[in-house]
């Protein structure tokens, strides 16, 4: 494929310390590289201040200036987050002008509906240059709930030339809202490790939770869980690895001291990058996910391609991938405390060598190069001049 001009990619999930804690940020990084052995790629992402850096060969970073906090965190009735949220509205949207302006530019993509999508719509507007927008769960399953937002979010979404969602569920719900045809895109990184040791074939197992200390992501039912399990479930565990950091910081602190106190080794470490979280995933023999809302969360494929069965609740297309035969894991029977204690119980029963053809068939899945070619040609397909 040859390029006429560059992919603007506007996000607010990209590394900015590299400490883990930009979410999603990983995998954004990981396709805008792959996107530029294709084509030179201009990556919209939020910062410390503004300003315009070169962060590989063929990929440059404009830098528009956000809080420390997530947006997903501030809330629109308090006046000092409400400054906050204008003021990064007006920052992103003058980056992804800027980014489209810096020289020919054949294509806009939103990662993901708001606010980027949002960036994205205007950006077009000035150049006239198409866009596309990726969703996430949080776009459809949270902010699609708002009335007021639902109805711009719809206008985002109808206005692309394209719409990817990276969940099967994730896709029917995008359509439903946008009444347009969308697309399935897994999002996935690109794995450092190759060859990772096999997980242990018999307890004591180490169990592992990476990602967000937030209510959707379910930290709260783990910690729960763990309180329910028995003295005999604790004899199969050596330990329970938590890390992240988000809005529930002080209640996580706060009961896995009472959890370590009770003598149960619970371990809580921070943030971490890619490549530690590579190396604790590696090291650990099932990965947990409680979350109450959620798509295919990108630390799914990390722990797939890692070779590693996964505990989850039946939300989103976890029980689908993961039960889908032959199983890579364990899903709870219902989205609550007690069934995921259930689960786990089971899974520190059972060796994780059980599921190994489980993963190694669903971690084909997860291909980053298809992916990236999958939406060149769609780039291509749509550049100014092309129009369907």
């Amino acid at each position: 494929m040859t390029a006429s001009g560059a992919l603007v990619l506007i996000t607010t999930s990209f590394p900015i310390a590299g400490d883990g804690s930009e979410a999603a940020g990983g995998f954004v990084d990981d396709f805008a590289a792959e996107l530029a052995r294709h084509l030179p790629v201009r990556v919209v992402a939020p910062g410390t201040e503004t300003r315009r850096e070169t962060w590989r060969e063929g990929m440059e970073v404009f830098r528009y200036a956000a809080p420390e906090r997530p947006l997903s965190t501030l809330k629109p009735w308090v006046p000092k987050d409400m400054l906050l949220i204008r003021d990064v509205l007006r920052a992103g949207r003058k980056a992804a002008i800027e980014a489209t302006r810096a020289g020919p530019t054949i294509h806009i993509l939103a990662l993901w509906a708001l606010p980027s999508g949002y960036w994205a719509r205007c950006a077009s507007k000035h150049g006239a240059i198409p866009y596309s927008v990726w969703t996430l769960g949080s776009d459809i399953w949270s902010l699609g709930r708002m009335p007021v937002v639902r109805s711009y979010l719809r206008r985002v979404l109808a206005g692309a030339r394209y719409r990817y969602a990276d969940g099967m569920k994730l896709r029917e719900d995008t359509e439903r809202i946008a009444r347009k045809a969308t697309e399935f895109l897994p999002s996935t990184r690109r794995m450092e490790t190759t060859a990772p040791a096999p997980p242990r074939v018999q307890p004591p197992y180490r169990l592992i939770f990476l990602g967000r200390w937030h209510r959707n992501k379910g930290i709260d039912l783990l910690l729960e869980s763990l309180g329910l399990l028995t003295q005999t479930d604790w004899k199969n565990i050596e330990r329970v690895d938590i890390y992240g950091g988000g809005p529930l910081e002080n209640e996580v602190r706060q009961r896995t001291q009472v959890l370590a106190s009770a003598g149960h080794p619970v371990r809580v470490h921070g943030f971490v990058g890619k490549k530690q979280a590579e190396a604790a995933l590696a090291d650990a023999d099932y990965l947990l996910i409680p979350s109450r809302i959620e798509s295919i969360p990108v630390v799914l494929s990390d722990a797939l391609k890692l070779g590693r069965p996964i505990v989850a609740m039946p939300v989103g297309d976890l029980a689908s991938i993961i039960e889908s035969q032959p199983a890579c894991g364990l899903v709870s029977s219902e989205t609550n405390a007690p069934a995921f204690a259930v689960a786990i119980r089971e899974a520190i029963s059972t060796s994780p060598l059980q599921f190994m053809e489980g993963i190694t068939s669903a971690a084909q899945r997860f291909d980053l190069s298809t992916v990236s070619v999958k939406l060149l040609e769609a780039v291509h397909s749509s550049a100014p001049g092309d129009r369907p």
